[in-house]
């Protein structure tokens, strides 16, 4: 998350903790794809047909997992929306979050993909 320049950044001293917007370090073109990603969360989860093709041949947990983010972001989206939060900044908590779940369908693949004795190891 903080490769792609989505933590907010911060402003501390003593018992203050102060946060502020997003960092914006690191990779701009990978943060901008991220963010126009996130945009498709304002809409209700459903797998159309088109992603339904690019699910054949990939592991079960990984659409299992695909399917847990679109369904937990969605939700997040229009409760951050609901408690008066702006649809930029709400996008933005959706695109950071977004990554975490990008990481760990990569960290996911990466242990399907090994042998089972390299796996152990």
């Amino acid at each position: 998350m903080a490769w792609l320049g989505v933590t907010p950044s911060e402003h501390s001293s003593g018992g203050k903790r102060r946060q502020g917007s997003i960092t914006k370090t690191g990779n701009s073109y990978a943060r901008k794809l991220l963010v126009e990603s996130a945009w498709s969360y304002r809409h209700p989860a459903r797998v159309s047909i088109d992603i339904q093709r690019r699910h054949e041949g990939l592991p079960k947990p990984i659409i299992d997992r695909a399917w847990d983010a679109q369904l937990r972001l969605c939700r997040r989206y229009r409760k951050l929306v609901a408690r008066g939060k702006t649809a930029h900044v709400a996008i933005i908590a959706i695109a950071r979050e977004l990554a975490g779940f990008i990481w760990d369908v990569g960290r996911l693949g990466m242990t399907l993909a090994l042998p089972p004795s390299a796996q152990s190891a």
